[in-house]
């Protein structure tokens, strides 16, 4: 039956980097997507040519209420041996002050804080079983705000103390980390402007690659007396202060 990680947000960009690492360690893969089924369906091939039977699709959306009951129900029908749940998925988009909708705030906060937190509840006592792990991806913005993204920035930072409450309620059978990406993959609304102003205030003075967050997750994932602790991938910029998008 072999250990399985459900990756949220598996189909692309960092998720896809995340759960084709995992699946290099030895992981089965539940590939979570929401309307990237193409994308999904390729990554599924992929993985399943290089051991079979190693990975399955699961759609929710995430911003939904029902999400969390789809997911779980799924695992628990395909009797997955869950040990590492990694909530990647993330909405990311600008709301300014004076334009933000209570439709978009309850998107945003859904996707990014209530759903993992209450799926990492909702599968606690499965991960429990396989003494597994959690990993939430956070941000950089989480600690200080993005410029006219204040209700994602919000949503992070709820998210990093959601982590340290369930690095709390769910030890000593699970552990829960958070690792804070910084420029790493260009949103794709950045424009050559913004990208060269984030460059400019970081210290190694490049952009960061999807791998290097799977390989930090890699390690987390297989260190037994970690827990608790929010890791930021950013190429220095949180040790000076930043400015930009």
């Amino acid at each position: 039956m072999g250990n399985w990680a459900l990756v949220t947000g598996a189909a692309k960009r960092i998720g896809l980097a995340i759960a084709t690492q995992l699946h290099d360690d030895g992981y089965n893969i539940v590939i979570h997507y929401g309307k990237s089924f193409e994308e999904a369906q390729a990554l599924r091939s992929k993985l399943n040519t290089k051991r079979a039977n190693s990975a399955i699709m699961i759609q929710a959306d995430l911003a939904n209420s029902n999400a969390i009951e789809q997911l779980s129900k799924q695992i628990n029908e395909h009797a997955i041996n869950l040990e590492v749940l990694i909530n990647n998925a993330s909405s990311f988009y600008p709301t300014p002050v004076g334009s933000a909708s209570f439709a978009q705030a309850q998107q945003l906060l859904a996707t990014n804080l209530l759903t993992p937190y209450l799926l990492a509840e909702k599968l606690s006592a499965l991960l429990g079983k396989n003494k597994g792990c959690i990993i939430n991806l956070l941000d950089i913005h989480g600690k200080r705000p993005l410029k006219d993204h204040g209700l994602y920035s919000i949503s992070k930072a709820a998210l990093e103390m959601a982590t340290m409450s369930l690095a709390q309620e769910l030890a000593p059978n699970v552990r829960v980390n958070g690792v804070s990406p910084g420029a790493i993959l260009w949103p794709e609304q950045s424009n050559m402007k913004s990208q060269q102003a984030v460059l400019s205030a970081i210290p190694l003075a490049k952009l960061g690659q999807a791998d290097d967050i799977a390989k930090l997750i890699s390690h987390l994932v297989s260190a037994p007396y970690i827990s608790g602790q929010v890791i930021a991938v950013d190429g220095g910029r949180s040790a000076v202060g930043f400015m930009g998008a």
